[in-house]
């Protein structure tokens, strides 16, 4: 995407933009910029196939969703959004097109809707949705109530946008696309960088070298913040303080600016020690486990500390931080079986899940329901993800999910499966969605572990694995979502 196309940031604010339609609302990206527009009091309409379940919300708070996409959808609206994950030819967008309606990328709309605030832009290819609900909760707790649009649910809260009445305005910052370029941040963080989106900037040269780009929009009397322990945030580090910009690290590493050490990670949570500019932070607690967890909350303590507010709300607010909804996130419990959600897709981030999902099922075995997310990614990363996936005990694998790609010989998850290291009465592609729930009931057991992973439509299969388990069981009683039998935080993030 060339971002030379799209309107300058703070060129317009979100009433300039009248009547607002969104096509394909249903969408986290999408439908948290719709709750955005609707707190704020505008009229929005969307337009989606499937009933999502962020929709419920929307139309309570007043959009108008229409589950079709026809021309009639556009009649007395001015602003069309769209996400790139709409064709150029999509009915809507040419209906737009021909009436001059104005027609913006959701980046160009979610930066009007930024205008006049000090904006906390966290990008990076892990852990930005992470890090970006962490930071909000922050700033939620020292009382800014801030804007906010994160790409997924804060888990209890419900919500993965609002419009407060702040000074700041936190956002997650889209890299995949070059959308993030945009963007114009008071605070820019980037949680990490590593090869992903390769379709879209070739190699990982050029990919960090955009990364700086966005690092470079950041205000001059504001900060970026890197970690210190990732060797594309360290370069980035060391490019942009050459420059004279004001960077801050952190991380377990020795020279970070915010230092971690005694980092100790278990099924009920993960701590660690802070220190800054010799100056001892204590320690943090957060309720979720995995290190990695800990390393996105350590970027929310240095924001809080830069932004000169009270460590004690960093404390607090991480200290009771619930998880965000499809990042580790607990389903239920049937039959003695435990199921979460997890969105991981990149070789990555699925490690680190898996890893700590053994800790949480103990003694137990771990059984992996995975949807690859792009045909390009499977492809270029194949050997990588199935290494990942190789982590499990046992594998039910489905299609690759990839809108829009055309499937060569030779691509999708047969190629996929073949290489995973787990033996063939352990793995298995199921083709049909609906064979999966009764696949995965005959071979879980009770104390197994079950995690749905990857593209966004597998979110909705743990309710219907729970449905198969309970089924098996015949007890209505062993369904829920409150605390784990051992007593570890029924939600994580």
């Amino acid at each position: 995407m060339n971002t030379a196309q799209f309107t300058p940031a703070g060129t317009m604010t979100a009433e300039d933009l009248g009547r607002i339609h969104l096509i394909g609302v249903g969408g986290v990206g999408m439908s948290g910029l719709a709750r955005l527009f609707l707190t704020r009091g505008l009229p929005v309409s969307g337009s989606e196939l499937r009933e999502w379940p962020s929709l419920a919300g929307l139309r309570a708070l007043g959009g108008t969703i229409h589950m079709s996409h026809e021309a009639s959808n556009l009649d007395g609206v001015d602003t069309v959004v769209y996400s790139s994950a709409i064709p150029q030819d999509h009915l809507e967008m040419v209906e737009a097109r021909q009436r001059g309606l104005r027609v913006l990328h959701r980046s160009e709309a979610l930066a009007a809707a930024m205008t006049g605030r000090r904006t906390v832009a966290v990008a990076g290819t892990h852990g930005k949705t992470t890090t970006t609900s962490m930071v909000t909760m922050v700033l939620q707790q020292a009382g800014a109530d801030p804007s906010f649009v994160i790409g997924g649910e804060i888990s209890e809260v419900g919500s993965g946008a609002h419009h407060g009445t702040g000074e700041h305005f936190v956002v997650e910052a889209d890299e995949s696309d070059r959308s993030f370029l945009i963007y114009r941040p008071y605070v820019s963080i980037i949680t990490n960088i590593e090869a992903d989106h390769l379709n879209t900037y070739g190699d990982l040269a050029n990919l960090e070298a955009t990364f700086a780009e966005f690092a470079r929009l950041t205000d001059p009397e504001g900060f970026i913040i890197t970690c210190a322990d990732d060797p594309g945030g360290r370069r980035l580090a060391e490019t942009l303080r050459a420059e004279g910009r004001r960077v801050w690290t952190y991380g377990e590493s020795a020279d970070a600016d915010l230092r971690l050490s005694g980092m100790a990670s278990s099924a009920q949570g993960v701590r660690y020690l802070a220190e800054i500019e010799g100056r001892s932070l204590g320690e943090i607690r957060l309720p979720v486990p995995g290190r990695h967890m800990g390393l996105n909350s350590a970027a929310a303590v240095l924001a809080a500390y830069l932004l000169e507010l009270p460590v004690a709300a960093a404390e607090a607010a991480l200290g009771a931080f619930p998880g965000v909804r499809r990042r580790f996130e607990r389903k239920g419990v049937a039959d003695g079986v435990l199921v979460y959600d997890e969105y991981a897709y990149h070789p990555t981030s699925m490690t680190l899940a898996l890893q700590t999902l053994r800790e949480v099922a103990g003694e137990g075995r771990l059984i992996v329901v995975f949807q690859p997310y792009r045909l390009y990614r499977t492809r270029d990363l194949q050997a990588e993800i199935a290494a990942a996936l190789g982590i499990a005990d046992e594998l039910v694998l489905l299609e690759v999910f990839g809108p829009g790609e055309l499937r060569q010989p030779g691509e999708g998850s047969a190629a996929l499966l073949s290489v995973v290291p787990l033996p063939a009465d352990r793995k298995v592609f199921v083709e049909a969605w609906d064979d999966v729930p009764a696949e995965v009931a005959r071979r879980a057991r009770p104390g197994d572990v079950v995690v749905t992973m990857g593209a966004p439509p597998i979110s909705l299969m743990g309710d219907q694995l729970l449905d198969a388990l309970l089924a098996r069981s015949g007890d209505t009683a062993a369904i829920g979502t409150g605390v784990d039998p051992d007593g570890a935080a029924a939600t994580a993030g």
